[in-house]
């Protein structure tokens, strides 16, 4: 029989799964495809933790595999904190968001934690990723888990580990946890108990609303300019949307307590629903996430959209131009920079800046970030693409004494304001973003205008991505072919531009093409290709970490928006070609 076959038969006749799971099963007992597709291999704990879809099987995400996953993290807890502590470890966080089987996941993995001895705190209802990282840090707890699946499709949940610090784990424990949960071959081993008695037992508790006042308390302490929001609350209009997801709640409340008075939010997308009933899939990166706030910000005439994903850790913007009446997307790129230069801006020209202070960014965002740095005479930090190692560098400063982190951010529309949280904070952005039309509408100014004058300060820069699906093995294989020929044979020229340097992070070396030299890049070792290129321009090559895709970021830089525009569509055009013809 075959292998997946036979891990299909024990899910059926093993008296531990439950009848439910057994129904949907037996439902499919004439689809070998079906059972082959749920079964073939065992759902991937990552060092993003678990993402899957819902259901019953071992490649599916369900209450077993969420406590064989929590069973891990517990006995990695318990190895690393007991023999230091010599007493129960510190407890962990539980957030979750508006999918699917949310509230239950975190129940199970609560229930797993305490059955271990460690106790779980649980929110009452859910809540967005920031607060869950800065709840962690909050309750002095060891680890945090958030079940979330961001963006992903409804079908879709999945389980998000974090370390003490409040950041997603990175090494060592990121192996070790992994390592740990890989070790555990039977789902009957993870451990679980009855909510009343770890109630009782105090190792369940149920947590909310002092929480959410010390999260918000802190966003607050971060306004730098409380006069402009007093100036223009009653003139700003400020359309907002949480696309079914956690930001509802928290947005509209920093925003009023702040004294924003026009918050208009779309009725349609308001209350969680983990059906997402009004977009394909709920990514803020997508047009369709605006169709219905920017048709609300037509009728009400509003300065600017928001939107929050439904972990409310990302957000995506639209800006009025006041001189023709449309709407422009801000990327995440040009988000990141806009919040990056007001905040460093006015924190020099309040308080001046720190001799230490640092701008991080990771490898495939903007070159104008390195601009904004070098402007203000800020140090710059490049890091590899995942918000954890944003985190990562906050931990170091703390560690170290030396380097004051001013901001973070990465072109995925994810940035940080402030050290509260080790993640990105949508929340906090849409505050700062919300400070920053006040602020500019003071000076007769939109965001639009801000933007504008960024280009004309630092240049026109324009970043984009490409990306090629190729499923299967198959794919896989020639997406590792595409990184070895590019290895083999580096380019000395792409879409025109001559190749100043390349970077391999396998390899950990950046060679300069002109003299020979190398030296290491000095980040934790990832397959990915970075090509600095001549006139500001570059390219990243990397593999998806959670499709099959292979992935291309490069950036331009122009004289106008029309002329960064043209350069950055033919570059785009230049590299799948030269990608198309390796496969």
């Amino acid at each position: 029989m075959e292998a997946y076959r036979k891990a299909y038969e024990e899910w059926l006749s093993n008296p531990y799964f439950d009848e439910a799971t057994k129904a949907e099963l037996k439902a499919i007992e004439n689809d070998d495809n079906e059972i082959k597709e749920r079964f073939y291999t065992e759902l991937e704990f990552g060092t993003a933790g678990l993402r899957g879809v819902i259901g019953a099987g071992t490649n599916r995400m369900n209450q077993y595999v969420v406590q064989k996953a929590t069973q891990g993290l517990a006995n990695y807890i318990n190895k690393v904190s007991a023999p230091q502590e010599g007493a129960q470890p510190k407890g962990v966080a539980i957030a979750f968001d508006s999918r699917h089987m949310s509230p239950e996941f975190a129940d199970f993995a609560a229930l797993t934690l305490a059955a271990n001895g460690i106790k779980a705190y649980v929110f009452e209802s859910l809540r967005p990723t920031p607060e869950l990282s800065f709840t962690v840090r909050e309750l002095g707890c060891i680890a945090g888990i958030n079940i979330t699946a961001s963006h992903n499709p409804p079908e879709y949940n999945g389980y998000k580990v974090y370390w003490e610090d409040g950041a997603q784990i990175t090494p060592p424990h990121d192996t070790g946890i992994m390592a740990e949960v890989k070790a555990i071959t039977d789902y009957t081993a993870a451990k679980t108990m009855d909510k009343d008695a770890a109630i009782a037992a105090g190792l369940y508790e149920v947590i909310g609303e002092k929480i959410d006042d010390a999260f918000i308390g802190c966003l607050k302490k971060l306004v730098l300019h409380p006069e402009a929001i007093a100036q223009e609350s009653k003139n700003l209009k400020i359309v907002y949307t949480p696309l079914h997801g956690t930001g509802n709640i928290p947005a509209r409340r920093v925003l009023k307590e702040l004294g924003f008075e026009n918050v208009y939010v779309v009725p349609h997308q308001e209350l969680p629903d983990g059906d997402f009933p009004t977009v394909s899939y709920p990514n803020p990166e997508a047009d369709e996430a605006f169709e219905l706030g920017l048709k609300l910000a037509k009728e009400i005439d509003a300065d600017l959209v928001l939107a929050t994903d439904p972990d409310a850790d990302r957000l995506g913007v639209r800006v009025k131009d006041a001189k023709t009446g449309e709407y422009h997307t801000l990327t995440g790129n040009m988000s990141g920079c806009l919040l990056a230069d007001y905040e460093i801006s006015q924190k020099k020209a309040l308080q001046g800046l720190p001799e230490d202070g640092v701008l991080i960014k990771t490898i495939v965002t903007t070159n104008m970030a390195d601009a904004i740095a070098k402007y203000y005479g800020t140090g710059l930090i490049e890091v590899l693409t995942g918000f954890k190692y944003i985190g990562q560098q906050i931990l170091g400063f703390e560690q170290s004494g030396k380097g004051t982190y001013l901001f973070g951010f990465e072109e995925s529309y994810g940035c940080l304001i402030g050290t509260h949280a080790r993640d990105k904070d949508a929340i906090v952005a849409v505050m700062a973003l919300a400070e920053a039309a006040a602020f500019y509408k003071t000076q007769g100014k939109t965001l639009w205008d801000a933007m504008i004058d960024m280009y004309e300060r630092y240049g026109y820069y324009k970043d984009d991505i490409k990306s090629i699906t190729l499923k299967g093995i198959e794919g896989l294989q020639k997406i590792q072919d595409i990184l070895n020929t590019l290895r083999q044979n580096p380019p000395t020229e792409i879409g025109g531009y001559k190749v100043l340097s390349v970077r391999d992070y396998k390899a950990d070396t950046i060679k300069d093409i002109a003299t020979g030299e190398v030296k290491p890049t000095g980040l934790p070792n990832s397959n990915v290709l970075y090509y600095d290129l001549t006139d500001d321009a570059w390219l990243c090559v990397r593999p998806s970490g959670t499709e099959p895709k292979v992935k291309f970021y490069y950036g331009t830089k122009g004289t106008s928006l029309e002329d960064a525009d043209a350069k950055s569509a033919a570059l785009g055009e230049q590299v799948l070609a030269m990608i198309n013809e390796m496969l």
